[in-house]
């Protein structure tokens, strides 16, 4: 067993099990980097690439980097890939409304392939902003904790009162409950 501790480019440490060939992916910090959120309209995204030959090399990188990222930000998106079954590869995006999207990643890099689906697929910056804002607004009232309005469960009307503030009713206590059992049958 090998336990490794690497620090990720967000700062955050990471301490575990470093198997396979490139453990990171399955890190949260690596799959929360991950640049692309499609919009809303795109529902299967298909990678067509071919194992060997350097025409599918930036293809090949993206599939190992970034798949797990969009699979991780884009829960709603299907991903399928398809490997030897083409002489050139390339990326189809199937829309809601039953239009196909077909981009090139012929000797492309990772890289590029990012920014050009980014650039045609992915929302804006702007609209992220506002899906974040949007999401930090939004104050589920059943949270409790140091985060939240409520600090504590017993703040909430009909819930029993802490321990800290107050005694437990001896009645609701188990060992009150198994002393007054074992008085009873003596």
């Amino acid at each position: 067993m090998r336990l490794t501790l690497v620090k990720l480019g967000s700062g955050a440490m990471f301490r575990g099990r470093m198997l396979d060939k490139y453990p990171i992916r399955r890190t949260r910090a690596f799959l929360d980097s991950g640049e692309i959120v499609f919009k809303d309209r795109v529902k299967i995204m298909s990678v067509n690439y071919n194992l060997l030959g350097k025409n599918s090399e930036g293809a090949r990188e993206f599939v190992f980097f970034h798949v797990p990222q969009v699979q991780y930000k884009n829960p709603d998106v299907q991903v399928v890939t398809f490997k030897d079954l083409t002489p050139s590869p390339y990326f189809k995006f199937f829309l809601d409304d039953g239009e196909q999207v077909i981009v090139d990643v012929e000797y492309k890099s990772r890289q590029d392939i990012i920014k050009h689906v980014k650039k045609i697929l992915g929302k804006t910056d702007k609209e992220l902003a506002e899906i974040k804002k949007s999401q930090e607004q939004s104050i589920n009232i059943a949270n409790f904790g140091n985060r939240w309005p409520r600090k504590c469960i017993c703040e909430i009307e009909g819930q029993m009162p802490c321990s800290s503030s107050q005694d437990f009713p001896k009645e609701l206590r188990g060992k009150y409950k198994m002393k007054m059992l074992r008085e009873g049958m003596s």
